[in-house]
């Protein structure tokens, strides 16, 4: 018992050492709330600017491979072909 405290006690001072040496690197770093906002705003608009851009580039590559299957016989290629059309014919927004 005396020895899961000790162990428990231990694993604490050690985990809030951590976090004090993490916390000082932080503030050494960005002094105001300010710019710890401002970086935490443009990190979010560059994030979400990548996001569409990474969405929009992998549903691109997934129609263009599409369109590169649609003559696979059997009936597959007529499905293929049919959500290539489904995609290609939806009203842009």
């Amino acid at each position: 018992m005396i020895k899961k405290a000790l162990t428990k006690v231990k694993t604490d001072n050690e985990n809030g050492a951590r976090k004090g040496i993490l916390e000082d690197l932080f503030y050494d770093f960005h002094r105001s709330r300010r710019q710890v906002y401002a970086m935490n705003f443009t990190r979010g608009i560059f994030f979400g600017v990548g996001s569409v851009l990474g969405g929009t580039i992998v549903i691109a590559l997934i129609v263009w491979l599409l369109n590169l299957l649609v003559d696979i016989p059997g009936g597959i290629g007529d499905f293929i072909q049919y959500i290539v059309n489904i995609v290609n014919q939806h009203p842009k927004i």
